[in-house]
C-alpha cells in the first residue's frame, strides 16, 4: 500500500465548449484533477497556447491542486478546444479542434522527472494523433517505473483511431480502460471473438495485461484482474452530462488499486464516483466529501 501516491496524466488539456459553457477538459487533465481529489500528488504533462485559454487552463488546475510544472507554453499554436454536444440521454459527441498546442507534444527533463517518480500514468490514443506527440507519449510511458501502472484509457475519438497507436499503447501499457462502444472496435481490429468477457481477455493475454477495466454506462462496470472477473451495478441517477464520467472512474480504479484494495471494492467505489459525475455539467465538478474521505483515509475501504 502506498500512502502517498503520485499520479501524472500525460496529453490533451483543453476546453470543452458545452451548452452550459466552456468547462476545461481533455481525458489526462481530468484524470488528473479527480486523482488529485481522490488524495493523490498530481500532475500533467500537456502543452497550452499562449493565449487567454491557455492562461485559464493553468490556473483552474492550479486551483484543483495539481502540478503544472510540465504544461509547456506554445507561442505558435493555440490551446486546445472540443466543440460537445449532449445527446438526450446524457451522452456527449464531440468535435475536436486539429492543429493545436498539445498536438505538438515533446519530452524534457521536468516531463522525465514526473513519470519517473509516478506510481501510475494515465495517457490515451487522442493525444497521439500526430507523430510527434505520440512519439513523445511512448517515451514518457516507456520511462515510467517498471512498478507504476500504466493505465491506457483508450479514449477513441473519430476520425483520430489508430490501430497502430492502439497497439503501441497495449504494448506499454499494465491496464486497460475502455467503453462500451470501444470493444466493438478492437474486436473487429483484432478479431476478438466470443462474449465481450471472451474478447477481452483474449486481448489481455495477447499483451499482458494486468487489468482491464470496461464501464457501461447505466449498466454498470466490470473489471478483470488476476483471471477474474468483478462486476458491479450503477445506481440509478438523472444525468446532467457524462463528460469525464471515464475519466474519474479511471482516477478511483487507480487510487483504490494502490491503496490495496480489493477488486470488488475498487470498482464498486469507482462506478460511483462515476455516477455522481454524471449527475454534474463538465468533466472534473468539485467531488463530495463522502466520497473523498474514503479514498484519502489508507485504511479505509468503501462503505458497503
Amino acid at each position: 500500500m502506498n500512502d502517498c501516491i503520485r499520479a501524472v496524466g500525460i496529453g490533451e488539456v483543453l476546453w470543452d465548449l458545452l451548452p452550459a459553457g466552456p468547462q476545461l477538459g481533455g481525458a489526462p487533465a481530468n484524470f488528473a484533477c479527480h486523482a488529485a481529489a481522490l488524495g493523490a500528488e498530481a500532475s500533467v504533462i500537456s502543452r497550452l497556447g499562449d493565449d487567454s485559454l491557455g492562461r485559464a487552463a493553468l490556473e483552474g488546475l492550479r486551483d484543483r491542486g495539481l502540478d503544472v510544472s510540465a504544461i509547456y507554453v506554445d507561442s505558435d499554436l493555440p490551446t486546445g478546444t472540443v466543440a460537445v454536444t449532449v445527446e438526450p440521454s446524457g451522452n456527449p459527441c464531440f468535435s475536436i479542434t486539429e492543429g493545436v498546442a498539445w498536438d505538438a507534444l515533446t519530452v524534457d527533463d521536468a516531463a522525465l522527472e514526473r513519470v519517473r517518480r509516478a506510481d501510475v500514468i494515465c495517457f490515451g490514443s487522442l493525444a497521439q494523433r500526430t507523430p510527434r506527440a505520440a512519439n513523445a507519449i511512448q517515451e514518457l510511458v516507456a520511462a515510467t517505473p517498471r512498478e507504476a501502472l500504466r493505465i491506457f484509457d483508450i479514449n477513441l475519438r473519430a476520425p483520430f483511431q489508430s490501430r497502430g497507436v492502439v497497439v503501441r499503447s497495449l504494448e506499454a501499457a499494465t491496464v486497460l480502460k475502455l467503453n462500451e462502444t470501444e470493444l466493438p472496435v478492437l474486436a473487429g481490429w483484432f478479431d476478438l471473438r466470443g462474449e465481450p468477457s471472451e474478447q477481452l481477455e483474449a486481448l489481455g493475454r495477447r499483451f499482458g495485461l494486468e487489468g482491464i477495466a470496461l464501464t457501461l454506462g447505466a449498466a454498470g462496470s466490470r473489471l478483470w484482474r488476476a483471471g477474474v472477473w468483478h462486476a458491479a451495478t450503477a445506481r440509478p441517477v438523472a444525468v446532467r452530462d457524462a463528460v469525464g464520467a471515464g475519466d474519474s472512474f479511471t482516477a478511483a480504479l487507480a487510487i483504490g488499486w494502490l491503496r490495496g484494495w480489493e477488486s470488488a471494492d475498487i470498482l464498486a467505489a469507482a462506478t460511483e464516483v462515476a455516477a455522481f459525475v454524471c449527475t454534474q455539467s463538465g468533466a472534473t465538478p468539485r467531488l463530495p466529501v463522502g466520497l473523498v474521505t474514503r479514498f484519502r483515509t489508507p485504511e479505509a475501504r468503501p462503505a458497503a
